[in-house]
């Protein structure tokens, strides 16, 4: 059974359970005279399982049908839009929030809390993924950084050595040559002695590469 017929289903279950009387219409010719938002979906509605897409749906037979349908909705605060679809006209929800209000305002109680479950465990799984990405980027970064750091450094070092460096830039380089390739400039900073800021340490690496950079140019012009 597809999600949509467990939810109809649902619905069916509450309503003749219900002590008032509640019927359904029997009018499958129009949805026009139908007094509840019930009686359309149970008639002519669908919605999708929460897993795949976001989408609720009654199908009409003519313009008339669709804009009764679209204004019973619209009287339920649901922002319902409508399309045409091979001969039939269309009326529809496609934001998550305002199918998981429908579900509960037609009874559907079960499927509604299985659909908001859906939502959080999908809200849940998106964090994670965008939280794993930002990390994973971040550690890239900084080993990025490293090797380019660490090729500046080996480089001065075979052309000339550490020791043309002022004090505070052959300092940090031998730091820098010291710690894992994973650490961050904060985590850098903060191994010094005296700690030095993020931004002190950044500024420290690029002067190491500018360094390296010059000596570069030097070698080529030399050779050239």
């Amino acid at each position: 059974m597809s999600f949509s017929q467990d939810v109809k289903k649902e619905i069916r279950d509450r309503l003749s359970k219900k002590s008032e009387g509640f019927t359904i219409s029997q009018n499958t010719d129009s949805i026009v005279p139908l007094s509840s938002l019930t009686e359309v979906f149970l008639q002519k509605g669908s919605v999708n399982d929460p897993g795949s897409s976001y989408h609720l749906e009654i199908v009409c037979d003519s313009k008339e049908e669709a804009a009764g349908v679209e204004a019973l909705m619209k009287e339920h605060g649901f922002n319902a839009r409508n399309t045409e679809r091979k001969g039939k006209y269309v009326v529809y929800l496609k934001d998550r929030e305002n199918i998981v209000d429908f579900l509960g305002t037609v009874g559907a109680v079960s499927a509604m809390m299985q659909m908001e479950n859906s939502l959080i465990l999908k809200d849940m799984r998106n964090s994670l993924n965008r939280k794993v990405n930002f990390e994973t980027a971040n550690i890239e970064k900084t080993v990025s950084a490293y090797v380019r750091d660490m090729e500046a450094i080996r480089y001065i070092e075979g052309h000339g050595g550490l020791k043309q460096l002022p004090g505070y830039l052959r300092e940090m380089a031998e730091i820098r040559a010291e710690m894992p390739e994973d650490i961050s400039l904060k985590a850098l900073g903060e191994s010094m002695d005296p700690p030095l800021g993020k931004s002190g340490v950044n500024h420290r690496l690029r002067k190491i590469r500018d360094i390296a950079d010059r000596l570069k140019e030097h070698q080529v012009q030399g050779e050239e």
